[in-house]
């Protein structure tokens, strides 16, 4: 069996044209080729990839009967050998828009996060792979003391722990990050506990350690990235530090947005979007701090993602202002990031997520 490595692409599309995106990455040749495209969808901007069950999730903005935006989902089945998609389904999934998807690792579930709507979602998945019914929704009050951005809850995103016994969802709005247990039998999502972040910070996305013993978390308001000593019995994050994601001297707007961690867990990479970089930081494994590397140009504008390639030799940043996709060499022994001079157009890409497949 050979391997080909494939390239999912969500981004904002109006219905009428493309919205997702399918490219083969040719690693030896360091090129992007487009395979397969899928319009009729509405802002199909971020993406979950079940890899090993060759099925992609994508978050879809719906509407009801008085004309207000709703959150939908579509699943898609893949072809690795033709690098296409089919769409098996789409269907509701919170009476509100959503920005984030998330998907357990045995497929049963998917968890949305409405960022208008201050809420969560609990939604089924069938036994075919397709979106199911909605089974709860969780909505979140308070707010912090940016009035601009944090008049309300704003649940930016969702990530299981590593052992998948909870959940976590940072709140830009609340300057929390809200932990829940999914009662798999009742279909329900049970508040655990929750961490609070500087005021201001609005968490946004995170990421675990491969050691199951750290997390870090990208704050996209007060441009920083916070490292927590995670205690997987308990289910508790406990604050270690914070460092700018940011160059001394630098004044001018910024918002963070995507974070990763290595998978030998030595480096981790945040985007700022503003000063339109990736940020590198060394991680020290026994103290849970983080040291800077370096900051390397995205050659492109507002990183609203990016994404490490399976076997870290390559890092792929979606710049939605520019409306490309940069490819960057990456250094396994320092972290650091080289251009490659290969970048691929597409329109307005909000999420990248490389796998290998079996072809």
């Amino acid at each position: 069996m050979a391997e080909r490595m494939l390239v999912f692409v969500g981004s904002y599309a109006d219905g009428s044209g493309s919205g997702v995106y399918v490219y083969e990455f040719d690693e030896q040749n360091e090129s992007l080729t487009l395979t397969d495209e899928v319009s009729g969808l509405r802002n199909p901007t971020f993406v979950n990839l079940d890899a090993e069950g060759r099925r992609l999730y994508s978050i879809v903005e719906g509407t009801n009967g008085d004309g207000g935006k709703t959150g939908e989902a579509a699943a898609f089945a893949i072809d690795p050998a033709a690098g296409k998609l089919e769409l098996l389904n789409r269907s509701f999934t919170v009476d509100a828009p959503t920005c984030h998807i998330q998907r357990d690792s045995g497929s049963n579930h998917i968890v949305v996060a409405s960022y208008h709507g201050g809420r969560i979602a609990l939604v089924a998945l069938t036994d075919d792979g397709r979106v199911g019914e909605q089974l709860d929704v969780q909505q979140h009050e308070g707010h912090g003391p940016n009035g601009d951005r944090q008049e309300k809850p704003h649940p930016h995103s969702a990530f299981f722990s590593p052992d998948e016994r909870y959940l976590f969802v940072p709140d830009l709005g609340i300057d929390r990050i809200r932990a829940y247990t999914i009662d798999k039998e009742r279909g329900k999502l049970q508040f655990h506990g929750e961490t609070a972040a500087q005021p201001g910070a609005g968490p946004r996305h995170m990421t675990f350690h491969p050691n199951g013993k750290l997390a870090f978390v990208i704050n996209e308001l007060d441009s920083s990235i916070t490292s927590y000593h995670y205690d997987a019995e308990q289910g508790t994050l406990q604050p270690i530090a914070t460092v700018p994601t940011l160059p001394p001297g630098f004044s001018g707007e910024n918002t963070c947005a995507e974070i990763a961690v290595s998978e030998d867990g030595a480096y981790l990479y945040g985007s700022n979007r503003g000063h339109d970089s990736i940020a590198v930081y060394a991680i020290d494994t026994a103290a849970g701090t983080l040291t800077l590397v370096e900051h390397v140009s995205v050659e492109g504008e507002h990183p609203r993602h990016f994404a490490l390639t399976p076997g870290g030799r390559h890092l792929i940043a979606a710049n939605r202002d520019t409306n490309n996709l940069v490819l960057f060499r990456v250094d396994k022994a320092t972290g650091k990031l080289t251009f490659t001079g290969k970048s691929v157009e597409v329109s307005k890409p909000v999420c990248v997520k490389p796998a290998y497949f079996e072809v």
